[in-house]
């Protein structure tokens, strides 16, 4: 009868388990529901993880600043004209033979750790080396031999031969460098790749300011001899394309010798492994190939717009006998306006790098919840970046462009950073879902949609240039179009294909009110501190130094006071202990 009371208790008691478990998965799902420490923690090493790429990608981005802003003035609008050309060229190999690889590899590492498939990964590692001697060396081939054609019949800049065949070594050493820098991702550590990409930059800017000064000078000698104005301007760009390729061999011994040093560890791993599950060389090949088809099509369509817009305005501009205009215009879009737009977009970049890892884990565990949470995380945190970015480069464009480009013409420059600075935010909020689609391995997705907004933008495009003769401008609008598209058709999906529904206030109205007041106070503090300090170099220096802390201030404490961020997300954010001690101190909590 014990027995009896005590089996029918525990009965009663598995029923009501089963019961209350029944009723927590019927529940409707949010992005804001608590996931338990675990999911929390996975969280937060997702945004820690990402805020690593996204220090890093800053870092980057002020050394590529600080080495391009005299390089610009040294080369001119014309050398950076053959520069931005060039590694439009250069960029579009680069996708198809290196671009894809540190997504995929990611991808496919992380989906076979968590199954704890050593073996597998090392199997991987060896595969894509494989295809990254392939690929990268048909491209570099493409590139080195093909490089007076592209100048000549696709870009009309002749002169811009010299840095494509500079530029031509650099995408195999890239193919490596990709392989290398998604596997560590692939193991969810980030460091590596911050890492290789700081070093990457230094020895860029090292070797291009000094190689661009002494190329710039030999043209200048060869001007003399043929009679021209452009070799200077296009030995400066070559030059200047030589430490790109420099700073890539370094990035890739660094991490190859990490490679080496974390090698026995491995090996005692994969001896360890008892999964039984051994994938063939040939099956891995496939699932790579298919991995990487899907987004190489993709980020070849969405990074590939800028070369597109590099042909068709050429060729528009040389059929209006405006040739000699088109080397100075896409000198200031690429070389100073792309300069500045890509330092908060890189963030953006850095999160959808340590997204698409992450969700893959989380898709193989079967968590919707991590999904969900992680997709709104990496979303709010880029539109918490990006929107007061886009009105801090508005409110203070003058100051700014005058600040960094003081010996140039900036009026052209002035007006993209007054028309364009919306691109931030649709740039970075594409690149982020982009990465969410490809995590959740929905592949055909971003490619989908990148192709219906890039016919519509060619289109745009074309005509704002020949019927409209909006010029360079033409080109920043249909960009900004692009970006929108794609944000549009990548909502869609994401909602299709996880159910997940984006929260609006808290992601982009408040985001938005704290940067409008905050940008009305930067201007305001600027032209205050101008009119004392007057309009020479040093005090505009000065003002705008004071307008951009004053901005970051205002914007900070009025992201909180308006519940924009609560103390628990903002203990998950990079450096958010730190941030959280600044609030209370300020008793903003």
């Amino acid at each position: 009868m014990e027995n009896n009371s005590r089996g029918r208790s525990r009965a009663k008691e598995g029923s009501r388990r089963a019961a209350e478990t029944s009723q927590v998965n019927r529940r409707p799902v949010r992005p804001s529901d608590a996931a338990g420490s675990r999911d929390r923690d996975a969280g937060s090493n997702f945004l820690v993880q990402g805020s690593i790429l996204a220090i890093a990608g800053i870092i980057v981005r002020l050394i590529g600043m600080l080495y391009r802003i005299p390089l610009a003035n040294f080369i001119g609008d014309e050398g950076n004209g053959y520069y931005g050309a060039a590694f439009n060229i250069y960029s579009t190999l680069l996708i198809m033979s290196s671009y894809s690889l540190p997504v995929a590899v990611s991808k496919m590492v992380a989906s076979r750790l968590a199954v704890k498939q050593y073996r597998n990964v090392s199997r991987i590692l060896r595969a894509s080396l494989l295809y990254a001697t392939l690929a990268g060396g048909i491209c570099f081939c493409l590139m080195w031999f093909g490089a007076d054609y592209f100048a000549e019949e696709v870009l009309k800049m002749p002169f811009s031969s010299y840095a494509l065949k500079t530029l031509a070594p650099t995408i195999w050493v890239m193919a490596y460098l990709g392989v290398l820098r998604g596997y560590f991702q692939g193991h969810s550590t980030m460091v590596p790749t911050a890492v290789s990409q700081i070093i990457e930059q230094i020895v860029n800017a090292v070797i291009s300011l000094l190689a661009a000064s002494t190329l710039f000078g030999i043209g200048l000698k060869s001007n003399l001899v043929y009679g021209s104005s452009e070799y200077s301007y296009a030995f400066g760009a070559a030059g200047g394309t030589m430490g790109t390729g420099a700073g890539a061999l370094a990035a890739f011994l660094l991490l190859l010798a990490l490679m080496l040093k974390r090698w026995p560890a491995s090996r005692r791993r994969i001896a360890r492994d008892q999964t039984g599950r051994v994938e063939s060389y040939g099956k891995i090949s496939s699932v790579m190939a298919m991995t990487i088809l899907p987004i190489l099509v993709s980020s070849t369509i969405y990074n590939s717009g800028t070369v597109i817009d590099n042909i068709v305005f050429g060729q528009v501009m040389a059929g209006a006998g405006a040739q000699d205009e088109i080397a100075g215009l896409w000198g200031v879009y690429s070389g100073r306006y792309h300069l500045l737009f890509n330092i908060p977009v890189a963030i953006a970049n850095a999160l959808s790098s340590s997204l698409i890892p992450s969700l893959s884990m989380a898709m193989a565990e079967r968590n919707r919840r991590q999904v969900l949470t992680r997709t709104s995380m990496a979303i709010r945190f880029s539109m918490i970046i990006a929107i007061p970015s886009a009105v801090g480069m508005t409110v203070l464009a003058a100051p700014i462009s005058n600040l960094l480009f003081g010996s140039m013409d900036n009026t052209v420059l002035i007006r993209m950073l007054l028309y364009g600075s919306a691109a931030v935010v649709v740039f970075s909020l594409s690149t982020v879902t982009n990465g969410v689609l490809q995590g959740i391995n929905r592949m055909r997705s971003p490619i989908i949609n990148a192709s219906i907004a890039m016919v519509i933008h060619v289109i745009v495009l074309y005509v704002m240039l020949r019927v409209f003769r909006m010029g360079i401008y033409g080109v920043l609008y249909a960009n900004i179009l692009f970006a929108l598209l794609v944000c549009f058709f990548n909502a869609v999906s994401i909602a299709r294909y996880t159910g997940y529904r984006q929260e609006i206030v808290k992601t982009f109205l408040i985001p938005m009110a704290a940067s409008a007041v905050m940008g009305g106070a930067a201007y305001g503090v600027y032209l205050f501190c101008a009119g004392w300090l007057g309009a020479g170099r040093l005090g505009n220096a000065l003002s705008t130094a004071a307008a951009v802390i004053v901005a970051v201030l205002i914007y900070f404490i009025l992201l909180i006071k308006m519940k924009g961020v609560t103390a628990d997300e903002m203990r998950r954010m990079p450096m958010g202990t730190r941030l959280l001690r600044a609030a209370r101190a300020l008793h903003l909590l």
